[in-house]
């Protein structure tokens, strides 16, 4: 453990808040989780409470050797992000950029084979069966109940009447 405390720590491109607690620090990498985290520290040794900026330089590249290659640790499989990748067949998990490039390449996949799913994704619907009658508009014009437009037309038609009466 180093002596001395430094207030960011990089790790995988990202600057660490050394104030926070490791398996904090390392949740806020994006696609990692608490529980991953937290079973990354446990097989490299590491204190889960030790404050981040505490690291010392070899077990910071130590750590980003391990998210680098997670399949040679001793996780359950069950705990990474991509299983059965359908390009390669094999099981890893993947962080920052990596994740949004590969998640973006699936939706472009699902697109170019015409799945319902691809198609939903290129319409701009939802995708996941949820209801789409009054949810999920996104900037479109919102609809107007029939009877509350009847109403409205009865009432700008009275107020006609009483214009031509006078």
């Amino acid at each position: 453990m180093s002596t001395e405390f430094r207030h960011l720590v990089r790790i995988r491109g990202k600057d660490l808040e050394g104030s926070k607690k490791l398996v904090a620090a390392l949740a806020d990498l994006k696609g990692i989780g608490d529980n991953f985290s937290h079973m990354l520290i446990t097989n490299l040794g590491l204190d889960p409470k030790m404050r981040t900026g505490f690291l010392s330089e070899a077990q910071v590249k130590e750590i980003e050797r391990s998210l680098q290659d997670t399949s040679s640790l001793k996780i359950p499989q069950w705990a990474f992000n991509r299983k059965k990748d359908p390009e390669t067949g094999e099981t890893k998990h993947l962080i920052g950029s990596d994740l949004d490039f590969t998640a973006k390449n699936d939706i472009e996949g699902e697109k170019n084979i015409q799945s319902w799913r691809g198609i939903r994704h290129s319409l701009g619907l939802k995708v996941r069966g949820q209801r789409t009658r009054t949810t999920g508009r996104k900037g479109r014009t919102v609809g107007v109940r029939k009877t509350a437009l009847a109403a409205a037309a009865a009432a700008a038609a009275a107020a006609a009447k009483g214009e031509e009466k006078k």
